[in-house]
């Protein structure tokens, strides 16, 4: 079995390979002419493209609960903080929703060939974490230009991607960035470790569950303590979802 995992995984990467390149240079030649939604949809075709090739060639399938909490509104903005276990939750997001996302990143990735060159066409957060006083301005002030826009911020409070069944250490950037712009926070759980581990390409048949929770509003908090409600929220659900993970403590 893991003889076979291990060569679907290798064709997985090669699949993403082949499809960002010629992606990203359409995204470099579109940039020239238009800049915004139409090259933010053409990177989120790409990702589209990584997660059908996940769940063609490696079993990789999903499932989303809680779609409602989401603004309806074409305007209407949210903060969204996801738990962090993998890469396959960064691909799915901008590709299972239907609004534009602007992530908050390290970035060196933006130096990834193709991959990154197509993402520093976006609007989106880079910051440098050597810089910290600094990165926060850049997030403050570019969130809240992107929320004054109507685009969907979506932070991981964790900062890294957590090995399935821990907890990291939840920093309230994003409850910080929600009370300075009023703008509601939206927690995400998702059990992507399941079947594609952090640091690993070794992917492996099964179902991501996804669990959209319920706006929480920033009128009256502070960062800490919303914070604490959102890591509550989260790894409750985390358990819920993925009680296997959890059994050893149990």
């Amino acid at each position: 079995m893991i003889v076979l995992a291990a060569l679907r995984s290798a064709l997985f990467v090669l699949w993403l390979l082949l499809t960002v390149v010629p992606v990203a240079i359409w995204v470099l030649i579109q940039s020239i002419f238009v800049r915004g939604d139409p090259v933010y949809w053409s990177c989120a075709f790409w990702l589209k493209l990584a997660i059908w090739g996940a769940r063609v060639i490696c079993g990789v399938r999903w499932r989303v609960q809680g779609q409602e909490h989401l603004p309806q509104q074409a305007s209407g903005a949210v903060i969204l903080l996801s738990k962090h276990q993998s890469t396959w939750e960064t691909f799915a997001y901008p590709a299972l929703m239907s609004h534009p996302l602007a992530y908050v990143f390290k970035r060196e990735l933006l130096y990834i060939p193709f991959f990154g060159w197509a993402m520093a066409r976006l609007d989106m957060i880079h910051i440098d974490r050597s810089k910290r006083s600094e990165a926060w301005s850049k997030v403050a002030a570019k969130g809240r230009r992107l929320a004054g826009k109507g685009v969907w911020v979506i932070m991981f409070p964790e900062g890294t991607r957590i090995p399935r069944g821990k907890v990291g250490d939840y920093k309230s950037g994003g409850t910080r960035l929600s009370i300075e712009t009023g703008v509601p926070v939206v927690p995400i759980a998702t059990t992507s470790a399941r079947c594609w581990p952090r640091k690993s390409f070794l992917l492996r048949p099964g179902v991501v569950d996804i669990s959209i929770g319920r706006p929480i509003s920033p009128e009256g908090r502070e960062p800490l303590e919303m914070m604490r409600e959102v890591q509550a929220w989260i790894e409750a659900e985390m358990q819920r979802l993925d009680p296997e993970a959890y059994a050893a403590k149990a």
